[in-house]
């Protein structure tokens, strides 16, 4: 009987506690949160874009300005063949 009596004061504790935030705070606050959330998304999805693009640039003009040099050490061809 004991054990009838504890199991039955535990659950009706889970009950109480399902109050979520959202329901804890007024509509208004949630809303802002909710909004101010989105914008942090927001501001880092672009300052991720940027980098990749800033990354991309920097690869394209170091590509641009590689010296006779460098693209022939880069070259698979045998030059030797072609004499």
């Amino acid at each position: 009987m004991k054990k009838q009596r504890k199991q039955q004061t535990h659950s009706s504790k889970p009950k109480e506690e399902k109050l979520s935030l959202k329901d804890q705070l007024q509509g208004n606050v949630f809303s802002k949160l909710k909004t101010m959330k989105d914008q942090l998304v927001q501001t880092e999805q672009k300052a991720k874009e940027e980098e990749a693009a800033r990354i991309k640039e920097e690869k394209r003009l170091k590509e641009k300005n590689k010296s006779f040099e460098e693209l022939f050490e880069e070259s698979n061809q045998n030059w030797k063949e072609f004499k």
